[in-house]
């Protein structure tokens, strides 16, 4: 692509072209809009669109960036126009072929895309091309950013070097396996030549400055990663350009490199990095699930950790849950659901505000997890509300004290998903969906059963699958809120001659 002709970004001021879009369809499995959206699910019964080369993106925050909503598209090909509805948080994105959208949708059908920490849900649009305007100034920036990307050109690389930095400053959120520098160095390569980097926590949280040799390259990454994950649904990249236009490195170790001067010494009691990462033995890709396409290399310089983040266990891992249904909610029902990410020591309804409740996970590596997973999904009707709580630990009542059943300790719970180190529990975390996986299954149940017990838990089953020993099967049901409904229900419910079924969130879709 020479320069930046054939991509267009308009901002479109009507919408009447858009109300087609006012009642969303739920085709999408993976991410099926009853769990997002406040109508009730009965009234979005409409048909999915076929595939198109435009793709249709919906609940996207007030602050969302034509930029932010190109770089989801940016990894599966190039990205011809763009339509923003700021009033209706709504965007298209239109790719250079079909195939290209339909990579895209099929991808975001199992990983949740989320921008600014907040989930965004796609499908294909019923527009088979946009037609905007591309005389918006403001817009034109963001056009050159694009065709920077997808192929730089002389006069766009100039301009961007006069406007940002080499240097970029990474944030890793939700980092459930331990990210290190090599893990970053063979990520950013991609982009171009990683000359420094420099890692540090602050503020609890993992961040690391990257050096690149050319300020493009440095926007190239940025636009592409930022907000993409490393593994799959955790350690989320938060990607901004640095005040710092060069780095000062002076020990080559495992927390800081400078590839441009091997003969740095290693510093203090600080291991020297001469042994190849990628030598770890192929089983040790085990602990970390499929990888996302973002890095297959990454793998076997990260299982190295092998564990959750190391010396993490004292910090806080309590979280806030606010917007619940008070009418509905349960200790139970939150130990069964946050349990999913990680293992609940305790949960405490507030007895003064009872749709609220403090929940102690095992620590911040797991609160973390739950809460990009489960913050703004639907639970009892009622769109919930997942932060970091100050608490360090959720006390339980005074001894002879009531309080009414509202506070649980389930340290000793026998339902723990995640007691054993390197439990195939770990690969198994995904994002809510409309599917299920169910194991455990008693060999003389049948579809017919497990259907009926799935639809009496107030839901509607979609499609059904017994894996070939009939011990597990996936179950899908019409929408997100009901799955998360049924998985509350169920999991853990007994299926007779003390066989207990067990629930988890599916990234496959039948």
């Amino acid at each position: 692509m020479d320069g930046i002709s054939d991509v267009a970004v308009g901002v479109k001021r009507g919408s009447d072209e858009l109300s087609m879009y006012n009642s969303p369809n739920t085709g999408m499995s993976g991410m099926s809009d009853g769990a997002s959206n406040g109508s009730d699910s009965k009234k979005l019964r409409v048909e999915e669109a076929p595939p198109s080369r435009v793709i249709h993106i919906r609940k996207l925050p007030n602050e969302a960036s034509e930029t932010e909503v190109i770089a989801l598209g940016l990894p599966f090909g190039k990205v011809t126009n763009i339509l923003t509805l700021k009033g209706k948080n709504q965007a298209f994105l239109e790719m250079g072929t079909e195939e290209a959208a339909i990579t895209m949708v099929n991808y975001y059908t199992t990983v949740t895309p989320h921008i600014r920490n907040a989930p965004v849900f796609i499908q294909y649009s019923n527009h088979k091309e946009l037609k905007t305007d591309a005389t918006n100034q403001r817009t034109q920036a963001v056009l050159q950013a694009v065709s920077a990307v997808q192929s730089p050109s002389s006069d766009v690389q100039d301009i961007l070097a006069a406007a940002s930095s080499p240097v970029l400053r990474i944030i890793i959120d939700n980092m459930f396996y331990p990210v290190t520098l090599d893990v970053l160095q063979q990520i950013f390569s991609k982009f171009g030549t990683v000359m420094k980097i420099i890692t540090f926590t602050k503020n609890n949280q993992f961040q690391a400055l990257l050096q690149f040799s050319d300020p493009t390259n440095a926007h190239q990454a940025k636009l592409a990663l930022d907000g993409q994950n490393i593994y799959n649904s955790c350690c989320t990249l938060r990607i901004d350009f640095s005040k710092l236009v060069n780095l000062n490195v002076k020990y080559n170790n495992d927390k800081s490199r400078d590839y441009t001067r091997p003969e740095l010494p290693a510093g203090d009691g600080q291991p020297s990095l001469d042994h190849t990462v990628a030598a770890f033995s192929k089983d040790s890709n085990s602990l970390l699930g499929a990888l996302n396409p973002l890095s297959a290399a990454a793998a076997a310089a990260a299982a190295a950790g092998r564990v959750a983040l190391a010396g993490q266990a004292g910090s806080s891992g309590v979280l806030l849950v606010s917007n619940l249904n008070e009418e509905m909610v349960t200790p139970q029902s939150l130990f069964t659901l946050f349990g999913v990410y990680g293992d609940v020591q305790r949960v405490k309804i507030l007895y003064n505000k009872k749709d609220s409740a403090l929940i102690q996970m095992s620590d911040t590596n797991q609160a973390q997890l739950a809460m990009s997973h489960l913050n703004g999904q639907k639970m009892y009707g009622k769109i919930i509300r997942v932060t970091l709580s100050k608490h360090q630990t959720v006390a339980l009542p005074r001894d002879g004290l009531d309080d009414q059943g509202l506070t649980k300790d389930y340290a000793n719970s026998p339902l723990h998903r995640f007691k054993k180190p390197g439990s195939k529990n770990f690969q198994n975390i995904f994002p809510p969906s409309a599917t299920l996986h169910l194991s455990n299954v008693p060999q003389d149940v049948t579809e017919e059963d497990l259907r009926l017990l799935f639809s009496n838990a107030g839901g509607t089953v979609k499609a059904f699958k017994f894996f070939q020993d009939r011990k597990m099967a996936l179950i899908q049901m019409s929408t997100v809120e009901e799955a998360i409904q049924a998985l509350i229900d169920l999991h853990n419910y007994n299926m007779g001659a003390n066989q207990h079924l067990r629930v988890s969130f599916s990234k496959s879709t039948i």
